[in-house]
């Protein structure tokens, strides 16, 4: 494939020009590496390389300016900001620098393109005031409504003293050199007569860079060769021609001059595919199966292309690159916000701000749960990060102290200070330690320096953003808080990327838009070809009004539109097969409808165009039940919890899940507790029932009387703090919703409680008989041939009118229909009908077997939910709608129960039934 560069460089040659002495101007480096390639398999002798640079530096080089950092600029634009505003009107720096970013774009777009800065501010101040003069004709001014005025007369002296401070040191904002630059070329050229520039493949230029190569161009210094095709530059109306007519019939150059070159390849049959997919992960899960498709058919992918049109999308192309292809080259940079080690320093700020003394638990998981961090904090079998992590979750640990860490900490003393100790709200200090943070992992990531070479880039990047803020804030002291350094290390690494490196001429080539400036590839796939990406549309963001633009020349949406027009068409120049994808949900914030560009290449109807929708290829996933035979050791496990005991709570878990049992019981895999800032459902019918044994416990074998309640009463707030304060351990209950459920648990135990009154000034006597009573039953089960254990507590058993009642607090809502049972068979199979009758049969069963009832007797549940149904009572119907309850639990009632309990037991023994999950 002959590209535009073979071009160029076929042509210098033919014109016997001695390639050596030339300096190739470029609109990128990345084309610098594919002309140098392009020299060497076109020149068939030895010689020196030509001097390749971009237009940026091209202009440095004139100017004898140096471009500043983004960082740099914003400080010394804050410094003259101080200088030049009354103090009671300045703003700290994390304030200034939201608006000043924008600002700094206005006045690099007023240098690039060379235009009056004056006339701009002045005709800016006359709208502010005319606007006012709108709003107010009949009232004075404000204070408020002066400032604003007066912010909008200062622009002016904003941007000269800005301009000044920065040429004292020879550097600047890139329309600041642009400008000094046009200022500086007559001396430039005076010092290189002798030098032949040449110009490749640019489109649209500002206005310094069309006065700089014009001014070479008619000093017969310079050659330009364009990059256009006929097709566009002959229309009137083609966007992708805009900047190249206009250059073709306004430079006088040109009427004396041939205007090289006009292409004629966007003619050449092509096959375009335009395909639409859901969301933008479809979309490079897609070009994953093209890549792979097109490198089994050409057993390469040499002269094959992908365009990000959305460059966030790079770390998700890398991740669906098929693994057959071994060799790319990536010519775009990672941003350093989504570098994982980006996380640790985002969780240290978000520690730090608040300059507590108190550390918050998350903040301290998020640090100490970092993969780096982790392995720093490990030494062989010993992990400090883990350790800390699992003491917080155990003791409820909702705030630390740095001693606290300190202690639980067994070798990494120093490491949990450098990550812990207060950074006292002093940037110079944070800066420090972050710094020693990266050292410590670089010494750390030494000792295995084949496998974390990536991580050592990654750490090499941060070391130089933390070592500039820090160098910036030294010789200006403009950052005086956390909160300022925070915002300002945000705005950095927003900008800054890691840079890949690769073979440039090898492989799969991976870029944006604008790095594919003046290359040319066989296949191309374009990614994300949707309005308000390709092209990006009426974002408008600046101080300066439209009209003002349009008034002062200066580029606006339109010019910016046509140059991603002009990239995206000349991809298809000379390209055979072009896939462009789009997303066909889109949404505001990820880009609007399929582009302009693909309705346009579907209305020229100049090329094989094909349009279809695809989906990702989602395998078919059949959710498959989780299903565990039983083993002789599975069953040795279970002879262990039979000793221990079944409990009803346990064998109601088997009856919803068996799965669930299986995890619980025989592997013993307890549920993952975290920690409780808001207090936990459990954990509020854990202290209402240790408050109920505190009271009660003391009165096994009295009758109640309202003389004990009244008793009770006095004492609810100290006897639920004291159990709140065992149960929740080190969490709060003085404010917010913990404070609340505080308060609910009082008023349930004093509800309760005023049920018993209630029920004594009937005439009722009670006399308590038990109360939270262990029990320890064994069984034989002929089945299994086996006698195993039941075990359980039972809150409370009393003597109510000369019945015996077994009651189980529950703090949950229960209605009466979850405590009566029809079906006996059905008990061990419904879970959600028959587990609470199930629970409370086995209590009654076990006090029976113990002999510490004698029957018949009553049970049921107290739901503190709805205390005023009293106690609902087991009960068996004849059939569903029968209105005749027995309540009464009687031999025959056990006994029917015990076949069912027995049965459930073999079930649980069986090797032949498995333990089977259930779709819940």
């Amino acid at each position: 494939m002959g590209t535009f560069i073979d071009s160029v460089i076929l042509d210098i040659i033919a014109k016997q020009h001695d390639i050596s002495k030339l300096t190739f101007i470029l609109p990128s480096k990345r084309a610098g590496t594919f002309l140098k390639h392009a020299i060497s398999r076109h020149v068939k002798k030895t010689l020196f390389s030509p001097k390749i640079v971009s237009i940026e530096e091209f202009v440095e080089t004139i100017s004898d300016f140096q471009y500043a950092q983004n960082a740099d600029l914003l400080f010394e634009f804050y410094d003259v900001y101080l200088k030049n505003t009354p103090k009671q009107f300045t703003e700290p720096f994390d304030q200034f620098s939201k608006w000043a970013q924008l600002l700094l774009q206005d006045f690099n777009e007023i240098d690039r393109y060379l235009i009056e800065p004056n006339h701009v501010f002045d005709y800016l101040k006359a709208i502010k005031d005319i606007e006012h003069q709108h709003w107010s004709l009949d009232e004075d001014p404000t204070q408020y409504i002066k400032n604003y005025l007066e912010f909008w007369n200062r622009l002016k002296i904003y941007y000269h003293e800005f301009q000044k401070q920065l040429s004292k040191k020879k550097k600047g904002y890139q329309g600041l050199v642009y400008r000094e630059a046009v200022s500086n070329l007559e001396q430039y050229i005076s010092h290189n007569l002798n030098t032949t520039f040449i110009f490749v493949g640019f489109n649209a230029l500002n206005r310094a860079e069309e006065r700089i190569i014009q001014k070479l161009l008619q000093q017969n210094l310079a050659f330009i060769y364009w990059d256009i095709d006929k097709t566009f530059i002959e229309s009137r109306f083609h966007d992708a021609g805009l900047f190249t007519r206009q250059h073709k019939s306004n430079w006088t150059y040109f009427e004396t001059h041939p205007f090289e070159w006009i292409g004629e390849h966007y003619s050449e049959e092509k096959n375009i595919h335009v395909i639409g997919a859901p969301k933008n992960i479809s979309q490079i899960k897609y070009v994953g199966e093209l890549l792979e498709k097109i490198y089994l058919e050409k057993n390469n992918l040499q002269n094959t292309a992908v365009i990000l049109g959305d460059e966030t999308l790079l770390l998700p192309l890398l991740n669906s690159i098929p693994k057959v292809i071994d060799t790319i080259n990536i010519t775009m940079g990672l941003p350093l916000k989504v570098i994982p080690i980006a996380a640790i320093f985002e969780a240290l700020f978000a520690i730090h701000k608040s300059n507590s003394p108190q550390l918050y638990y998350k903040n301290i998981i998020d640090i100490l749960s970092n993969q780096y961090i982790n392995t720093l904090l490990k030494i062989e079998s010993s992990n400090d990060a883990e350790h800390i992590i699992n003491h917080i979750q155990k003791q409820n640990k909702v705030y630390l102290t740095l001693e606290e860490l300190k202690d639980l900490s067994v070798s990494h003393k120093d490491i949990i200070a450098v990550l812990f100790e207060s950074w006292n709200d002093d940037p110079k200090l944070a800066l420090d330690r972050l710094l020693k943070l990266i050292k410590i992992l670089k010494l750390h990531f030494d000792h295995d320096k084949p496998n974390n070479r990536l991580s050592l880039e990654y750490l090499y990047r941060f070391n130089q953003i933390f070592n500039t803020l820090d160098t910036l804030n030294t010789s200006f002291s403009h950052i005086t808080s956390i909160a300022t350094l925070f915002s300002l290390y945000r705005e950095l690494i927003k900008s800054e990327t890691l840079d890949f490196r690769g073979e440039p001429l090898k492989g799969l080539q991976i870029m944006g838009m604008l790095e594919s400036r003046v290359l040319d590839f066989e296949t191309v796939i374009i990614t994300s070809v949707n309005e308000g990406i390709l092209p990006a549309g009426k974002s408008y963001n600046s101080f300066i009004p439209f009209d003002v633009k349009l008034e002062n020349r200066f580029p606006t949406y339109k010019e910016k539109d046509a140059v991603y027009t002009y990239h995206f068409y000349r991809l298809l120049q000379r390209a055979t097969t072009a896939y462009v994808l789009y997303n066909t949900e889109p949404d505001v914030l990820n880009g609007g409808e399929k582009s302009r560009f693909i309705t346009q290449l579907e209305v020229e109807g100049i090329h094989n165009t094909k349009h279809y929708v695809i989906s990702a290829q989602v395998p078919s996933v059949e959710k498959k039940l989780k299903e565990i035979k039983k083993t002789d050791q599975i069953i040795r496990a279970l002879d262990k919890v039979a000793q221990n005991g079944f409990s009803p709570s346990s064998l109601t878990n088997y009856i919803r899940n068996p799965i669930d049992f299986y995890y619980d019981k025989v592997l013993g895999i307890k549920s993952y507790e975290e920690v409780e800032e808001s207090v936990a459902y459990n954990t509020l019918g854990t202290v209402i029932h240790n408050t109920l044994e505190d009271f009660y416990k003391p009165l096994e074998g009295e009758l109640l009387t309202a003389a004990h309640i009244n008793t009770m009463k006095t004492g609810i707030t100290a006897v639920v703090s004291k159990h709140f304060e065992a149960e929740f351990k080190d969490g709060d209950i003085t404010t917010g919703k913990n404070l609340i459920i505080f308060e609910i648990a009082q008023r349930y135990i004093r509800n309760f409680l005023n049920l018993e009154i209630a029920d004594l000034k009937k005439g009722n006597t009670i006399k308590i008989l038990n109360i939270e009573t262990s029990n320890h039953v064994p069984i034989y089960i002929v089945a299994i041939s086996k006698t195993v254990n039941l075990t359980g507590k039972v809150d409370r058993v009393d003597l109510y009118n000369g019945t015996v009642r077994i009651i189980d607090y529950k703090t949950g809502r229960v209605t009466p229909g979850k405590v009566e049972i029809v079906d006996w068979k059905s008990m061990t199979t419904d879970y959600d009908k028959y587990s609470k009758s199930f629970q409370i049969l086995m209590y009654a069963y076990m006090m029976y077997k113990s002999n510490k009832i004698t029957l018949p007797v009553e049970a049921g549940i107290l739901s503190f939910k709805s205390l005023n149904a009293g106690v609902l009572k087991f009960a068996i119907k004849a059939s569903p709608n029968s209105r005749t309850k027995d309540t009464m639990i009687t031999s025959e009632t056990l006994e029917a129960f015990e076949i069912e309990l027995k049965n459930l037991i073999s079930e649980i023994y069986n090797m032949d039934i498995n333990f089977t999950e259930k779709d819940i």
